[in-house]
């Protein structure tokens, strides 16, 4: 069950992750946030063509990307020594 405050990412089949939620953060490798300016919807790319990375440009749809997506349970993570 989610709260309507959560941040909830959706994995499209064959498109972008889909990232929704009223204070969505993004950084870079140094910690620099990105200006989202304000959006509470963004659209992350995957297939590694868009030329406005991290963000979706549409660019999947032009090269053909192909990957089903299907929620599954993960294992546990293996334990910190």
């Amino acid at each position: 069950m989610s709260d309507q405050n959560d941040t909830a990412i959706v994995c499209n089949s064959h498109g972008p992750y889909r990232i929704m939620g009223d204070n969505i953060i993004i950084k870079d490798m140094a910690g620099n946030q990105f200006g989202l300016a304000g959006r509470t919807v963004i659209s992350l790319c995957r297939c590694g063509h868009s030329q406005n990375k991290p963000f979706c440009d549409g660019s999947h749809a032009r090269v053909g990307f192909q990957s089903e997506v299907e929620a599954r349970e993960l294992p546990p993570p293996a334990p910190k020594l």
